[in-house]
Parts: C-alpha cells; sequence; structure tokens
C-alpha cells in the first residue's frame, strides 16, 4: 500500500538521494555517461523550499519507507519532478505521485513538464502529449535533451 504524505523543506536531503539513485538507474540508457554523471552530481534546486512552501511537495511511502517524491509548480502548473526509488518500480509510485500533482493543480488544470528521454513513455500512459522535443538548460551547465509534455 502506498500512503502519501506533503514534503517539508527538511526532506529535501533525503529526496535529493532518491532522485540521484533513480536517475542513474533509470536514465543510463538514455544519456551519455558524462551529462548523467554531471547532472546527478547536481545539487537540489534552490527553487525547492519555496515551491514546498506552496504545498506544491508530496512523498509517497511503501511499508515505511521512502517509495518516490513529485513537485509541482503551483503558480505555473508545471510539473517539477515525479521521482521513484528504483526498488520500488513497477509497483505505481510514480503513477499514484502523478495523480496526487493534477489533483493539487485542480481539474481541469492545464499541466506541462520536461520529461526525461527515459520519462516520455510514463507521461504517454498518464495522458500526456508530446508537444516538442527540446533541451532543458539545467542549472548544472548542461543541456539535457527532453520532451516538452503537456495534459490538459
Amino acid at each position: 500500500m502506498i500512503t502519501l504524505l506533503p514534503v517539508a523543506s527538511t526532506d529535501i536531503p533525503a529526496l535529493w538521494e532518491l532522485r540521484t539513485r533513480a536517475l542513474r538507474s533509470q536514465c543510463a540508457g538514455h544519456y551519455d555517461p558524462l551529462t548523467l554523471s554531471t547532472w546527478a552530481a547536481a545539487p537540489a534546486p534552490s527553487t525547492y523550499p519555496a515551491l514546498l512552501a506552496q504545498g506544491g511537495g508530496i512523498k509517497a511511502y511503501i511499508n515505511g519507507e521512502l517509495a518516490g517524491y513529485a513537485i509541482l509548480d503551483l503558480e505555473s502548473n508545471e510539473v517539477d519532478a515525479v521521482f521513484g526509488e528504483p526498488r520500488f518500480g513497477g509497483q505505481g509510485v510514480g503513477k499514484c505521485l502523478l495523480k496526487a500533482l493534477e489533483q493539487m493543480a485542480g481539474e481541469p488544470a492545464a499541466l506541462h513538464l520536461y520529461a526525461s528521454l527515459n520519462a516520455v513513455p510514463f507521461y504517454e500512459a498518464a495522458g500526456y502529449r508530446a508537444m516538442k522535443n527540446t533541451q532543458y538548460q539545467h542549472p548544472s551547465g548542461i543541456l539535457l535533451d527532453c520532451v516538452f509534455m503537456t495534459r490538459t
């Protein structure tokens, strides 16, 4: 059973460690090693505390263990992050988190996001539509290939 709880700023270090494990596990076949290592080594975004203060963060637990998290920018309706702990893959954590973000945004919110290449099928299965291939200027200085997607 998946339990959802709000995210607090004090959760950021644990969430960021989970995100780094997820990147290394799930993105390896989609990005070159240098890009992936630079991306994985980047610190948590300075925007996280403000997004969490808006109430846009949710974390998932399975049997008392952190299984994933998601963050929504409630002002722009941009999905900032959906990450699942790799060992809980296939158990519906990502779907549950994404649904929680959609409920936070309210219906019929037009959500958008920049999906990493490995995540595009996940978002398509959840009803998001690929609008264009693009690159995201990551704060670490690298350009990440991604897909801009929307759900209306």
